[in-house]
């Protein structure tokens, strides 16, 4: 007599388990082995749609702006204009003024940047270069009447003066003289950079122009698609979480750019009253490298401390210390009143978010890591807590301190003995 196999939903179960086990193993070794491949396919896919790229940030930046001038100035003025003509309401053209002029703003800016930025680096750097030698022979005399008041160290310092020394000369004969030849090519690569990014930023302000002239639409198709693709629970999650991130991103480099701004106005200002060299380059410097969260003040304070070090090494030390005050003005006062006391997340993971954003993305990563972890680390915050209460426990992070164990009956946290909370809840109990 045959027996018959007897059917258990747990076979199915493992069998489905197994199948996608190996399944994302063969997928994670395929990922592997063709990773250069990939990463080369992505990246010429990129170049090609860097222009729409630029385009998708414009409009992302100038569009509160246009907004502003639609609702509170072109608009009203049209409406007026057009009042009594029924077949036109003015609000093309209030669009069309509106973006025009907020292009015109976001190129004026741009140009200011450069005009003011590249003739005093042009003359900064032939300066420099002029009177290196100078600087350096006042450097030098500088550093030699400091160590003849200290004799104990001269010794030290000399032999790391000789193999510094020796070192430059081993790089001078090995790289920098075997690498001329390479300079003309080098030349070619950084023109061809500077046509394509001018390039990329014509064809983004034409792609932005027409994103703006129609942004409702193009934000209503979206709408629907999230509503066509996702239940409407989700839908609408959906939608939440992407106006946080618009919150959060928005706020991030609208704050940042303004607190920044901020900063490099008074450090020119005080760096002109203190007579400074390059005021305006240092300046500059400490204003832009400021956008970068928590390593911006050091990566802005060391280039200008050795550039105004060159000249005048009394001004370095009253820069060096005109910089950390600024910065302490900036981290207790300016910059809590602009972006908000907080941003949602410690300092430890502000960190954390830079040294990733760094590592994966450069120099743009160090500056919308911070947003980026701030939304994901919301969103996984959010999802834990919504898994704690329907379990029905404590949610609060501080409940979870010095916790010894979630009583089974109650589901209340019992506090580790000796703690001050545990000394509490026992005085509570017996009061009662």
């Amino acid at each position: 007599m045959r027996r018959h196999f007897r059917w258990d939903r747990k076979y199915l179960y493992w069998g489905i388990t197994a199948f996608c086990v190996i399944a994302a193993a063969i997928l994670f070794y395929m990922a592997l082995r063709f990773l250069p491949d990939l990463r080369r396919t992505l990246g010429k896919l990129l170049k090609v749609l860097s222009p729409f790229i630029w385009g998708f940030v414009i409009t992302y930046l100038i569009a509160p702006l246009m907004k502003l001038l639609e609702r509170s100035v072109f608009g009203p003025l049209c409406r007026k204009l057009f009042a009594k003509n029924k077949k036109n309401d003015g609000r093309k053209l209030a669009r069309a003024l509106s973006i025009l002029v907020s292009e015109l703003a976001m190129l004026a800016v741009l140009t200011a940047l450069v005009y003011l930025i590249l003739p005093q680096l042009y003359s900064s750097i032939e300066t420099i270069v002029k009177n290196g030698p100078d600087y350096l022979r006042d450097l030098s005399a500088w550093a030699t009447g400091l160590l003849d008041n200290h004799p104990e160290i001269t010794k030290y310092v000399g032999d790391a003066i000789n193999t510094l020394n020796t070192d430059i000369m081993s790089w001078v004969s090995t790289k920098l003289l075997p690498g001329v030849g390479n300079f003309v090519t080098t030349l070619i690569e950084g023109g061809y950079v500077v046509v394509m990014g001018i390039y990329n930023l014509l064809i983004g302000i034409i792609v932005s122009i027409y994103l703006l002239s129609d942004l409702e639409h193009f934000t209503a198709a979206l709408r629907k698609l999230n509503y066509s693709w996702f239940s409407l629970e989700t839908a609408e999650k959906v939608r939440e979480a992407v106006e946080f991130t618009d919150r959060t991103f928005m706020g991030f480099i609208s704050g940042k750019l303004l607190d920044s701004a901020i900063i490099g106005l008074i450090c020119y200002i005080v760096c002109a009253i203190l007579n400074m060299p390059y005021a305006l380059l240092v300046s500059v410097i400490v204003g832009v490298t400021n956008i970068i969260p928590f390593f911006g003040p050091l990566i802005g304070a060391v280039p200008s401390a050795l550039i105004i070090l060159m000249v005048d090494p009394l001004k370095c030390l009253i820069f060096i210390v005109f910089v950390i005050i600024l910065q302490q003005i900036d981290g207790n006062f300016i910059g809590p009143k602009i972006l908000g006391s907080s941003i949602g997340i410690t300092s430890f993971w502000v960190l954390f978010a830079i040294v990733v954003g760094a590592g994966l993305f450069g120099f743009g990563g160090m500056i919308l890591g911070v947003p980026v972890f701030v939304v994901i680390y919301t969103f996984l915050t959010k999802r834990v807590e919504a898994r704690l209460k329907k379990s029905d426990l404590p949610w609060e992070t501080a409940q979870y301190e010095h916790l010894d164990h979630i009583d089974p009956v109650t589901r209340q946290p019992v506090k580790k003995p000796g703690t001050v909370e545990s000394e509490k809840g026992e005085e509570s109990e017996e009061s009662e």
